[in-house]
């Protein structure tokens, strides 16, 4: 059967730079992409799909390298006072929070109460500039830490082909050597920094994490593996450190191991 690459995201990710560079790398592998849902994570991995541009926290179960950090933002109707200020304080507004994030449960039912000026909402900057609300506006939140997006895996879902994957992701160079990530393609670059400026957008540079969409770790960072290269357990509880995952975090890896879904 034909080589493929199953890549799931939620909503506000965008695969769309790093599927071009895999595409000119590896046009023999087909690459597939599948938007899902916030909550699908945990499902999307259980079935047909590799791997997944997800959220933290992420089951510990999985597998997950951190990528970048998303701006919290605040919602509000556009003559809102507080629309004046370069970064808002919730702590110092007087006004109704509808939902504290980081990610509300029903965005648009979220911001259908803002347009209907019945209070603000807390949410990533890329998932409101998704929902492209032209009667509203966001302004970064002050203190706030933002939302991680990862790449995510199982253990069982692990090949070659995943490995290859997240060198693209990580800013690995066509030529360089598979354990040393070095190397920084343009491509990559230009999607990380079209990511980070969708982040960005909405005015202001907030403070405690907002205005740094990349501070995680960025397109060509590094893994925070608990233990880089080590064999792992079907299960994926266990590293050879002897010491667990912590909890609802996902295992931070540098490196998989070989597996089942990646070639069909």
């Amino acid at each position: 059967m034909t080589a493929a690459l199953t890549i799931a995201f939620v909503p506000g990710v965008s695969p769309a730079k790093w599927a071009r560079v895999w595409r000119d790398r590896h046009p023999s592998i087909e690459l597939r992409l599948r938007p899902i849902g916030s909550d699908d994570v945990d499902d999307t991995l259980a079935g047909e799909v590799d791997m997944v541009f997800a959220r933290m926290p992420v089951s510990d179960q999985h597998n997950a390298i951190p990528l970048w950090t998303e701006t919290a933002v605040v919602a509000m109707p556009k003559d809102s006072p507080l629309a004046d200020l370069a970064e808002v304080d919730l702590a110092d507004a007087e006004v109704h929070v509808v939902d504290a994030g980081p990610v509300p449960a029903d965005i648009a039912a979220a911001l259908d109460l803002v347009e209907a000026n019945v209070g603000v909402v807390v949410l990533p900057q890329s998932l409101f500039r998704a929902a492209s609300r032209k009667d509203l506006v966001a302004r970064p939140l002050f203190g706030a830490p933002g939302t991680q997006i990862a790449l995510v895996w199982r253990d069982e879902d692990a090949t070659e082909t995943t490995e290859e994957f997240i060198g693209v992701v990580r800013g690995r160079t066509a030529n360089s050597s598979r354990n040393q990530p070095t190397g920084t393609d343009r491509d990559v670059e230009e999607a990380l920094r079209a990511t980070q400026a969708g982040s960005k957008a909405g005015g202001g540079s907030g403070k405690g994490g907002s205005g740094k969409g990349g501070a995680g770790a960025g397109a060509g960072g590094k893994a925070k593996a608990k233990s880089p290269g080590s064999g792992k357990s079907g299960s994926g509880k266990k590293s050879n450190t002897g010491k667990g995952p912590t909890p609802g975090r996902g295992k931070m890896r540098g490196k998989p191991s070989r597996g089942s879904k990646g070639n069909r």
